[in-house]
Parts: structure tokens; sequence; C-alpha cells
């Protein structure tokens, strides 16, 4: 299984939320969010199962950003993973 994270696609206003969409083998299993300075963050699966602070802080969580492709850390495949049932 392939995951893949990819910036939502809805308007973010300053100080809002970052928002994101997780893809397993290119179909949205979950999205997930941080505030504007990564202090707090969460996810919310497609089976309305929704968790605040997996796997530690928000830089555990995802890789790149900036001028880097976004990515999942390992610990975050893991979790999802875990929660996807594998």
């Amino acid at each position: 299984m392939d995951f893949e994270i990819k910036h939502s696609d809805l308007k973010r206003e300053s100080f809002r939320a970052y928002r994101f969409n997780i893809f397993d083998d290119g179909h949205l299993v979950a999205r997930y969010w941080h505030d504007h300075r990564g202090d707090d963050h969460g996810i919310e699966f497609l089976n309305g199962t929704i968790e605040e602070w997996p796997v530690g802080r928000m830089v555990e969580f995802i890789t790149g950003g900036g001028p880097q492709p976004l990515g999942l850390s390992d610990r975050a495949v893991v979790y999802l993973n875990k929660k996807l049932g594998r």
C-alpha cells in the first residue's frame, strides 16, 4: 500500500488550520490537519473516527514541506496501517 499526502483544496484563511488529504493507492482514506504553528494536529478517517495527536508531534507525522515534497513519516505509515486494519 502506498500512502500519499496532499494539501486540501479548501481555501485557508490566516491563522487557520492547514488541511491535507491522505490517499492509499489513490483512494482518499483520511483528512489530516495541523494548526498554523504545528502545535496541535489531528486526523479524521472516512469512517468518522477522529483522533488528536497521532504519533506525537506534527513534525513526526508529516515530512517535507516548503520546497520539499510532502510525505508521511515511517511512524505515520505504521499508524495508518494499524488504524486501517492492516
